[in-house]
């Protein structure tokens, strides 16, 4: 059988075409709508939607040229990730969302995003 049977391992964050050294597992959401289940006292009456937030979090080693507050202040941006198994995930208008929380002992800094729309393209 020929072909790419990975499904996971390395992956390539970049924010508007600059490449950033990614560590660790990273999570993301497409910003789908959620659905939960609406229970009343006798049966499922059915189920609710609410929105949520396309956004992609994890964590990025802190290099000595790195600029760590431009970083932190990224507004209006395209952030893709490019997974092991070959898809792209393309988030658009997006924003630095996360505290901003740095650790020195491997130089980790948590790298979270939220946008207005995601996209999976491959």
């Amino acid at each position: 059988m020929a072909g790419n049977n990975r499904v996971g391992g390395i992956i390539e964050i970049k924010v508007d075409g600059v490449l950033y050294a990614a560590k660790g597992n990273w999570t993301y959401n497409l910003g789908v709508n959620k659905r939960e289940a609406v229970l009343g006292a006798d049966k499922v009456h059915g189920y609710k939607e609410s929105v949520q937030a396309p956004k992609l979090e994890g964590a990025i080693t802190d290099r000595g040229d790195l600029n760590v507050k431009a970083i932190l202040g990224l507004k209006g941006a395209t952030a893709t990730l490019k997974l092991a198994n070959d898809k792209i995930i393309v988030f658009k208008d997006a924003w630095y969302s996360g505290d901003g929380n740095i650790t020195t002992e491997e130089g980790e800094i948590e790298f979270k995003m939220e946008a207005l729309s995601a996209e999976e393209i491959r």
